[in-house]
């Protein structure tokens, strides 16, 4: 075969962003999870942090937890955090 038609990447992808988050079974996994995927958003790698959480960009389950990461970032003053939480609660 031509190797104008082999492409040397394939199953190779991009590399994902590791993310550090407890096992699925701890209680505290879903609020690590919402906490990724905004460290997620504010990189411009949403896709890395739903892959490592299993969840997707907007999930209702996650609401309470991103609530609360705004609340503290209002009153933390932190700008991106706050943008990105308002645009994942849209």
């Amino acid at each position: 075969m031509s190797r104008a038609f082999v492409n040397e990447d394939a199953g190779g992808g991009r590399q994902f962003r590791r993310f550090s988050l407890p096992a699925r079974s701890d209680p505290s996994f879903d609020e690590h999870a919402a906490r990724a995927l905004i460290e997620g958003a504010m990189t411009a790698d949403t896709e890395s942090a739903e892959q490592a959480t299993g969840y997707y960009w907007g999930e209702v389950r996650l609401r309470p937890h991103i609530e609360r990461i705004l609340a503290r970032a209002r009153a933390e003053d932190d700008r991106d955090v706050v943008r990105a939480a308002e645009r994942f609660l849209r």
